[in-house]
């Protein structure tokens, strides 16, 4: 599992070296998560150490939360004197993307085939 873990690592590393030198507006891990993506996605199923190692991670996610919280609490002065524009911010943003995942979803999903006027005798 150690070698996933330095792996894991190393995919972020290069992610955001690329995101660095070609000047991306995306984060190293989203494009070191695509390069993982794409590389899995040649295998029939991953490896079990990186299963492990991904259930591990989600086990532990919350702990994520924690640099973020210290983040919000560091800025509680620019969030009191700001907070009308950040709370209009975050109901538009989570209503564009309810209405994004619904218009993809209705983009995406197939329509069912019409069964009323076939005989089936």
């Amino acid at each position: 599992m150690i070698a996933f873990v330095a792996a894991v690592l190393g995919l972020q590393l290069a992610g955001e070296l690329i995101a660095r030198w070609l000047g991306l507006p995306v984060p190293g891990p989203v494009i070191a998560m695509l390069v993982l993506f794409v590389a899995l996605s040649f295998r029939a199923q991953p490896p079990a150490a990186l299963s492990q190692l991904a259930n591990t991670l989600l086990g532990h996610l919350s702990l994520l939360f924690v640099p973020a919280g210290v983040g919000v609490i560091s800025y509680l002065g620019r969030l009191s004197e700001q907070w009308l524009a950040i709370g209009i911010t975050l109901v538009m943003s989570t209503l564009i993307a309810i209405a994004a995942t619904a218009f993809t979803l209705r983009c995406l999903k197939r329509p069912e085939p019409d069964t009323k006027g076939l005989d089936n005798s």
